[in-house]
């Protein structure tokens, strides 16, 4: 059982790097706001389970740890996304100087001498 298990856990993790390495960059950004919203759904399920599961401490520990880092992937998804989202703006015109103001631009005024 466990060496059918490992061996699904490395196919699928060379399937999941292939898809992933096919999606154009400009899809990038959607394809990271799909999975953080599955995997806000595996949260759920995991803080479900930890409620249902019987007294066993390594069940529990283990229901924990992985609700933990799948946290930690959720914020750090949507962090990602984010900073992914902001390239995609465009960044505001600086107003241009007027003509009173010449230190603004760089430029020596005549008082400072």
């Amino acid at each position: 059982m466990l060496v059918t298990n490992l061996t699904i856990l490395v196919l699928a993790g060379f399937v999941g790097f292939a898809v992933i390495s096919k999606v154009p960059n400009t899809l990038h950004t959607p394809l990271m706001s799909g999975t953080n919203a599955i995997h806000g759904i595996v949260l759920l399920g995991g803080l479900l389970l930890i409620g249902l599961s019987g007294n066993g401490f390594v069940n529990k520990l283990l229901l924990v740890i992985a609700i933990a880092f799948g946290t930690i992937n959720i914020v750090g998804g949507f962090l990602v996304t984010d900073r992914m989202l902001e390239m995609f703006k465009r960044k505001p015109e600086p107003p241009p100087a007027s003509d009173g103001d010449a230190s603004a631009a760089g430029q020596p005024s005549e008082t400072a001498r």
